[in-house]
């Protein structure tokens, strides 16, 4: 076993482990930690636990304190640069009419390194954005292109349902998410009904996906063993549908 604490550099972000170094760290608290891009700044969710060796990913890096103020003073001196930062990148990315949209700028928490994310239909060649950023940072520039589903996440939104996306709101990680499981639920197969402002497919349709299938399992199981036959299943309203040799059908 190992003890660790659980941080995210993002509100739902991913959560890295990192060990605690003798520390006790309370859920909530602001961290310094040290990371493969330097020293980041983020918030421990979840508190010292002890956790199997396998799920410990090495090396397992270290805390370097619980942020002081001075910590939480560089951090608000960083957000101030990536808004500046974003305003610059958007000036040259509309002088060299260069076919990206820029969605997040990300700084380290050293400045020792900028991150800007952005979205395009095809390959950009951004070799001579990187120098005119570069020659105003002086840091190391980085330029990051993502897909529609992590641009949903990064800006959030209204879903169709009217609230929040689940991406934006709760969800940390994306999961497969297929034609099929619409298939299952008798979902309208008409795209603008079952995708997301993303454009791709909604994560909800996973959410009773397994509900679908085991309720589909259990309809050819009760057909294997004989007797009446199961016609159709609808979890949603927990009902079968039975039909008796020579009694039509009943629910």
């Amino acid at each position: 076993m190992t003890e660790v604490i659980g941080v995210r550099f993002k509100p739902l972000g991913k959560i890295y482990y990192f060990d605690p170094v003798g520390y006790a760290i309370a859920t909530g608290t602001p961290v310094v930690v040290e990371t493969a891009r330097g020293l980041e700044y983020g918030s421990a969710v979840l508190a010292n636990r002890q956790v199997e060796d396998n799920q410990v990913v090495q090396p397992l890096r270290k805390l370097v304190r619980p942020a002081t103020e001075e910590d939480k003073s560089t951090m608000e001196a960083v957000k101030e640069k990536e808004a500046q930062a974003r305003a610059l990148c958007l000036e040259k990315i509309a002088q060299r009419q260069l076919p990206m949209k820029l969605v997040e700028v990300e700084y380290s928490f050293d400045s020792s390194k900028v991150l800007f994310y952005f979205t395009s239909e095809g390959r950009v060649d951004f070799r001579e954005l990187v120098k005119d950023l570069a020659s105003v940072f002086k840091t190391r520039i980085e330029l990051r292109q993502i897909g529609v589903r992590d641009e949903a996440k990064m800006l959030g939104g209204l879903g169709a349902c009217g609230r929040e996306l689940c991406c934006a709101s709760f969800l940390s990680d994306f999961e497969p998410v297929s034609i099929r499981m619409a298939k299952e639920q008798n979902l309208s197969l008409n795209p603008s009904k079952i995708s997301g402002i993303c454009g791709r497919l909604m994560c909800c349709l996973k959410y009773e996906s397994n509900v679908y299938e085991d309720s589909r399992n259990g309809q050819a199981a009760r057909n294997r063993r004989g007797g009446s036959g199961v016609d159709d299943a609808e979890p949603a309203e927990m009902a079968l549908h039975i039909a008796d040799e020579g009694e039509g059908q009943d629910e």
